[in-house]
């Protein structure tokens, strides 16, 4: 008999608070083999730095929004984040497409709104009009447009350029290089399934905003890939909430999800499975390479949201903007689950901004201070960690310096 969708979920969920009931029970964790130490230039390199704006932002695929953000034919968002500009569109076909947001005619920016709903794109420069697939639609005085030999120049002004953009699991993705090719399902191999899990293609945006931080794209990241510095960090924040000594670990080629256990999952090593809860309780943190934070559930117990943390790099090594969106799955209710989840935004953009983004900041401060050839370490329990700057540094073709190849291979072990 055919698994439906339901058990599916329920046995994925299921299986994952067997592994956090086994972990409680026996006062472990998902570990690495081995700690492995990052020399700090990982960090503060302007040559790799310039490497992963290109290749990862520009030559990998990104996540642009929800496939629910532009649900209707002819609603857009524009999508600055790599440092071009591109706007996301729905087709009248009904397919997500992207198009640099350029005027053909003296390269002015298209679209000027940040969202929206449009029948044509008019450029307000001089009127040039486009159809939501890109086509020319209409030029002011066209008649002029013509070449020495009285043939139209509009000939090969004809569309507006486009870059890859994809749709899978109710996420659109953009690759931001014109002319290359994106192959989607091959970006997210294995981890496919479980973003399916999520069915995010049910879930409505409820708040967004922007957390710049003055630090490196990847030290920022890093703070979402491990729950070790809660008992510290977040004293009043998470720790009274959740355990930072127990970390459930999956890997799917770059990406991975990690799963943080909450106080309330305790009781369950003593219940049998039926009472434990888990289709409410258990979501976690998916990353989705190389800068996407997907976070589904809440700094307060027994909610659950769909948070995106997008991390995009500046021009210098030392700037960083987070672009975070909440979501409300399954869609908002009434006024007043608006509201709730207008709050969530607010408590969680609020421990990062005060918590977690005054550590990184600082931290990044340091690590330029530091002598060349310092490093950083990353335990055992920061498994996330290392597997994650083992795959930005393997996609962009710069190994990590010797001090990280050194240790020995990352494994996941349980102990």
């Amino acid at each position: 008999m055919t698994e439906t969708f339901a058990e599916r979920l329920h046995q994925t969920r299921l299986g994952l608070g067997r592994r956090i009931v086994e972990h409680i029970r026996r006062g472990t964790s998902d570990l690495a083999l081995a700690a492995m130490r990052n020399d700090v230039s990982v960090y503060i390199d302007p040559v790799r730095h310039a490497a992963e704006r290109q290749v990862l932002f520009r030559e990998t695929p990104v996540v642009a929004c929800l496939s629910n953000e532009i649900k209707e034919p002819g609603q857009f968002r524009t999508f600055d984040e790599t440092g071009v500009p591109i706007v996301v569109v729905r087709g009248r076909d009904g397919e997500a497409r992207a198009f640099l947001n350029v005027c053909l005619h003296r390269g002015a920016r298209l679209v000027r709104d940040t969202e929206g709903k449009a029948n044509l794109f008019t450029c307000w420069f001089h009127g040039w009009s486009y159809a939501v697939d890109g086509k020319l639609a209409a030029v002011p005085e066209a008649e002029r447009f013509t070449d020495s030999d009285g043939a139209s120049a509009l000939t090969q002004s004809g569309h507006l350029i486009a870059v890859p953009a994809a749709e899978r699991y109710g996420l659109v993705f953009v690759q931001a290089t014109p002319g290359s090719t994106m192959d989607i399902d091959a970006h997210l191999g294995d981890f496919g399934p479980q973003l399916e899990l999520l069915e995010l293609g049910k879930a409505e945006r409820v708040k967004d905003g922007v957390l710049p931080v003055a630090s490196n794209w990847k030290y920022a990241l890093d703070t979402y890939g491990e729950g070790y510095h809660f008992a510290a960090l977040h004293k009043q924040t998470l720790a009274p909430y959740f355990r930072n000594d127990i970390t459930v670990y999956d890997s799917f080629g770059p990406h991975h999800r990690v799963l943080f256990v909450s106080r309330d999952m305790e009781s369950w090593a003593d219940r049998p499975e039926a009472q434990w809860g888990v289709d409410d309780a258990l979501g976690g943190i998916h990353y989705i390479f190389p800068n996407t934070i997907l976070f589904a559930g809440s700094v307060s117990p027994g909610k659950r949201y769909y948070t995106t943390f997008r991390h995009f790099p500046g021009e210098t090594p030392g700037k960083t903007k987070t672009y975070k969106t909440i979501y409300a799955p399954g869609g908002v209710k009434n006024d007043e689950h608006r509201k709730e989840v207008e709050d969530a935004w607010d408590a969680t953009a609020h421990v990062v901004r005060t918590e977690d983004y005054v550590v990184s900041a600082e931290g990044y401060r340091n690590l330029v201070a530091l002598p060349a050839g310092s490093s950083v370490v990353y335990g055992r329990q920061e498994l996330s960690l290392q597997n994650v700057h083992r795959a930005l540094a393997a996609a962009i073709g710069m190994p990590l310096p010797p001090v990280a190849v050194a240790n020995a291979p990352l494994r996941e072990a349980a102990e």
